[in-house]
């Protein structure tokens, strides 16, 4: 106790350093702008900010029209950021820009460094796993490119006494169905290889009859894989679970019957993966339907009551099993510190014109156009009887409404015990909270998780 303690303490002051430093910085930065004034750094905060909004403006332009409108949106877009540049460089501003930008990217290092450290990660509860005796493991030749092939999966498994169903790429298999089999003839734990979508089947069939499960990371993405912190770019190392792992329970999504264990989109995203060609050509085929599903006859508009908040005309909701650490999950790049907090995270978004586009650029996850929350229950509604869904990713329709639960720590996930992509998720910085621990009189100790969840916002 004593140990932990001193610990405790040891983390609360350097909290508080680093809180400080980052206090510092940001007041540097202003020095500088206060003392530049009359050499042009207003100039310079002026000339950035308005290349951020022309930037965002362009994208704007570029993605929601076709023809000359998108050519200058491109045009646009490009010419921002390099006409600041440019500008710097003939007035001799580049020095101030430079000085300013490294002030204010030490204060932002020091305030996510000082949130880490006020709040360390609360780890997953994980316990000692027996080795499973009769382990069955689903295997997609196709996911990732062919991981499986390329990383001699089948071969590596069966030499550690799993069981592997290779699925056949030219037959569409019910692998829900393959899964239930392989309980009903004594499976004692379930794994797959292949992609998210698939994973969410068979984990639904593990939590269904209380068998560990086993996530190998061969998909594309492989978000899952990601957030429990297994190796992604190596995914024979997933099989070291089947003779020296631990257990995780996390929590599994629901939506409408159908589980998921990342994401479920409605609107832009989900119209797009409907399409065939998609597979075969995401970013185009993207761009060629965008200007219709943001402006024109596609606009789909979509409401939402989140638990007992009502969310009207979003363009894209997204609905994640345990809130992302921010809303950069919708380009992509976002992660879940835990998997077992028992709540959705909540993504909506409305942009409709290039004032928005950039609002949302200049203020991230406070412009009205966005909105983060965290729920238990997520029920859709549309104008149509139906509606596309991609679910993990997997391009389904479902009849309105549509309803997202979670059903809390329902899957026993067997990982192995080094797992290298374990890390703590950059929280996102309030500077309230950076004062708070620089100059409180407070400062939480050790416990709580990696950050701030998200933050509730009434729908603007």
């Amino acid at each position: 106790m004593i140990e932990a303690r001193t610990t405790g303490h040891g983390t609360n002051r350097a909290a508080r350093l680093m809180a400080r430093l980052a206090v510092l910085a940001a007041v540097g930065s202003l020095v500088v702008l206060g003392l530049a004034i009359g050499e042009g750094g207003l100039t310079v905060v002026l000339a950035g900010f308005l290349g951020i909004v022309l930037c965002a403006a362009g994208v704007w332009w570029f993605v929601a029209h076709r023809g000359a409108m998108r050519l200058f949106g491109a045009l646009v877009a490009l010419a921002a950021p390099v006409g600041v540049l440019v500008l710097f460089a003939q007035e001799g501003l580049w020095l101030t820009a430079l000085i300013l930008a490294l002030c204010w990217s030490i204060a932002l290092a020091c305030a996510r460094s000082a949130l880490r450290r006020s709040r360390p990660p609360r780890p997953t509860p994980a316990v000692p796993a027996t080795p499973p005796a009769r382990p069955v493991l689903i295997m997609n030749p196709k996911s990732g490119g062919g991981k499986v092939g390329r990383f001699g999966l089948v071969e590596k498994a069966e030499a550690l006494g799993a069981r592997v169903v290779l699925l056949d790429p030219s037959a569409p298999a019910d692998v829900a169905a393959l899964a239930r089999q392989a309980v009903a003839e004594g499976a004692d734990l379930l794994g797959v290889a292949g992609g998210d979508g698939t994973q969410a089947l068979v984990a639904a069939v593990a939590a269904e009859h209380d068998l560990p499960f086993l996530v190998i990371s061969a998909g594309t993405r492989n978000h899952f894989a990601m957030d429990l912190g297994l190796d992604r770019d190596d995914p024979a190392r997933c099989l070291a679970a089947l003779t020296d792992g631990e257990e995780l329970r996390v929590d599994l999504g629901d939506v409408d019957g159908r589980p998921f264990v990342n994401t479920v989109s409605f609107g832009v995203y989900a119209d797009v993966v409907q399409r065939p060609e998609y597979r075969d050509d995401k970013a185009g085929t993207a761009l060629a339907l965008m200007p219709d599903l943001l402006l024109g006859d596609g606009v789909r508009r979509l409401d939402a009551r989140i638990d007992g908040t009502e969310l009207t005309d979003q363009q894209a909701l997204l609905v994640s099993n345990n809130p992302y650490v921010s809303p950069d999950e919708l380009s992509g790049g976002g992660r879940r510190p835990r998997l077992d907090d028992g709540e959705l995270g909540v993504l909506g978004i409305r942009v409709e014109d290039a004032a928005q586009a950039a609002d949302l650029a200049v203020r991230g996850s406070q412009s009205s156009g966005l909105t983060v929350m965290s729920a238990q229950r997520v029920h859709v509604t549309s104008g149509a009887d139906e509606i596309p869904v991609a679910v993990d990713g997997e391009a389904l329709r479902m009849p309105t409404p549509v309803v997202c639960t979670l059903r809390p720590l329902a899957l026993r996930v067997l990982v192995p015990r080094d797992r290298p992509g374990v890390v703590v998720p950059t929280p996102p910085v309030r500077w309230r909270r950076i004062f708070d621990l620089a100059f409180g009189r407070t400062v939480p100790d050790g416990g709580g998780d990696a950050g701030p969840g998200p933050t509730p916002k009434t729908p603007g």
